[in-house]
Formats: C-alpha cells, structure tokens, sequence
C-alpha cells in the first residue's frame, strides 16, 4: 500500500469519528433542551400516537349468545284428533312445503265426522221435501201458514248442519290411510314428536311437529347486569359462529327483554339477521360483538398507553413537534381494553401508545 494512500484512508478515519461525536453531542443537546425530554422527527415518527377520544365514543363489548327461530314464522302443529299414527313421512330437519302431508292418523272420530257429513245430508234432502210438500199443500188450502213456517226452519236447519259437518271435514282433511297432518308454512321441521304406531291423544300438550321459516333468525344475546347500562336498542352488531368463524353476520339490537332470567342471572337481548342461505341453525353458539355507547361521559384512551408506577397511571403525553412531557392521570373505569380518564387528559390531546415505558423512564430521571 502506497503512502498516499494510508494518508487517505487514515482522513476517513478522523472524518467518520468527528461526525459520528457530532451526531451524537447533537442528539444529546435534543435530548435535554430547556430542561424537557425533546425526542427527534426520527424517533417521533417512529412512535405510535394515539389520539384521546371524545367522550361521546362508543366502546366494543364481547357477549355471547345462541341462535333461535323467529317467533312470527314458526308455526306449532298439533292433532285435532285422537289415533293412532299410520305414516309419518318427514324427519327432523327436513324441508316441507306448505299443504305436505306430514303424518296420518287412524282415528275413530274421523269416522264419526263422516257419518255425521252423511247424515246431515239425508236430513237435508229430506227437510227438503218435505218444505216443498208443504208450500204445495199450502197453495191448496190444505197446510196452515204455521205448517209452511215450521217446514221452512226445518229446511234452514238441515242446511245448516250439512255446512258444519262439511267444515269439521275439511278442517281434518283425510285420505285413504286416515287424518292427514299438513304443515301449514314452508319451512323445516325443528322439532318432531311422533313416530309410527304411537297413540295420539287431541288434548296433548305437547306439538306433533314445530316447523319454521330459517330465512331470517334472531340471535338472543346474554348480558350480565355490568353490560345492560351499555346497550341500547339500535346498536350495531356483529356475530361470529364456531361454524363459521370467519364470516361475520351484521345486524341491530331490535328488542331487550328488560327481564333478567333466574336461573343464570342474565337478561337478553334480541338481534334479527337475515339468513338466506340458511347457514345459521336454532342452537348454534354465537359470538357477539355490540357497538355501545361507553355509559361514561368521560375522555378515553386505551388502556395500553398507560404506565402504572408507584400506584400511580401515567401517560406520555405529546406537546407539539418533537416534544412530549408526563403527565399523570385519574381513570374512573375500565371497560375492557378502554380507561376512561377522569383527570389529567382532555379529548384531541395526542399520546404516545408504543415504546412509552421507555420514554417515562427518561423523562422521570
């Protein structure tokens, strides 16, 4: 290597140490300035800022739930008549439509509906004719006025017992095999108690089939009694599911039960989706995520910022460029991952939300 250039690399040397001493008594100068911790543009904008909120922000709170049908299309189906069960032709879960015989019965009393449809009708012909015997008679001279009045009545009764043996018979519709049990809604079959060969009884508490229309569910949701002063009805929700933990159902909070149940000290509120495709099923478990309103008329910041230190809350507060200062602080109430700040911020003031321990620590000494 020549000397002239040792003389040059050694320049470099020199060079490279006097900026780097330099940099750092400039860094140092930042660091002290006026007697205040005054960070860098670099180091500022490497730093994560939050803004305090207003007090009017509303909060996420996590509830859980479980689907159910909706009440106004769900349909209860019950006998009308006591047998026993000859077909039953649909299974838990099943799709039917509208009018679909769902089960038959043999019954006893459907005979008797028929019998009582013949008779009335052998009775009519036969008032019948005997109200036209009586207005000939009546035209000759040879039937009293009472006579024709008391065939008329008889007539009108007759008839009027042919139209309510025809409507028992058509309110327990049968065929070939006995009583038909018809779904009266399109929908699926929910709940099923009947089998073949079981006795039915008409005054059974107990429906043969419940059927609904899944095309939209409500989701019943938990609140325990730290939540219900943050919901409110109208508040946006979104609903996540085991089944599906990647797709998320959006709906509204459409009614509060304002009741809390006794058993596990809950009250519920009720959230309507939309279900076309029919993906959400009665039962499921439902994760739940409301957009509530705080309940607090306070500042917020999250809860992350905060730097706990001899039993006191700190915050690093951000004061104008490339200058930030402590500043203690009163949190009245968190609620989940949220402080609500009672003294020591104001909504707008801007925080330092990463690398703040780091900054205190500096500022403190």
């Amino acid at each position: 290597m020549s000397q002239n250039t040792r003389t040059v690399l050694l320049l470099i040397v020199i060079f490279s140490s006097c900026l780097m001493t330099a940099c750092n008594h400039q860094d140092k100068a930042a660091e002290t300035h006026d007697g205040r911790f005054v960070v860098t543009d670099t180091l500022l904008r490497s730093l994560l800022i939050d803004t305090v909120k207003a007090a009017d922000e509303q909060s996420e709170i996590s509830l859980t739930g479980s689907v159910a049908p909706d009440e106004n299309k769900l349909v209860k189906i019950y006998p009308m008549v006591s047998g026993i069960a000859q077909s039953v032709q649909i299974q838990l879960g099943d799709r039917v439509s509208k009018g679909q015989v769902l089960a038959t019965l043999r019954s006893a009393e459907i005979a008797g509906f028929t019998k009582d449809m013949v008779t009335s009708q052998a009775d009519a012909r036969s008032a019948r004719r005997t109200l036209e015997s009586t207005q000939d008679l009546y035209k000759s001279g040879l039937a009293s006025e009472k006579d024709l009045e008391q065939a008329k009545a008889d007539d009108q009764k007759a008839q009027a017992e042919i139209n309510r043996a025809g409507s028992v018979l058509s309110i327990n519709r049968t065929n070939k095999q006995g009583y038909e049990i018809r779904s009266t809604l399109n929908g699926y079959v929910i709940e099923k108690n009947l089998t073949s060969d079981m006795q039915v009884r008409a005054d059974n508490s107990q429906a043969l089939f419940i059927i609904a229309d899944l095309s939209s569910v409500y989701v019943m949701v938990n609140m325990y009694e730290s939540d219900i002063a943050s919901v409110h009805l109208g508040d946006a929700v979104k609903i996540t599911t085991l089944t599906y933990p990647d797709k998320v159902f959006s709906g509204k909070i459409d009614k509060l039960m304002d009741v809390l149940d006794p058993d596990n000290k809950v009250m519920r509120a009720r959230v309507r989706i939309e279900n076309p495709d029919n993906l959400l099923k009665p039962e499921m478990y439902a994760n739940v995520k409301i957009r509530a309103s705080s309940g607090v008329n306070l500042p917020a910041i999250h809860t992350d910022a905060i730097v706990f230190d001899n039993n006191r809350n700190y915050v690093v507060v951000v004061d104008g460029k490339a200058s930030v200062h402590i500043q203690p602080v009163e949190i009245a109430k968190r609620v989940e991952d949220i402080a609500y700040i009672s003294k020591g911020l104001k909504p707008g003031e801007r925080i330092v939300a990463s690398r703040q321990v780091y900054l205190y620590e500096a500022l403190k000494d």
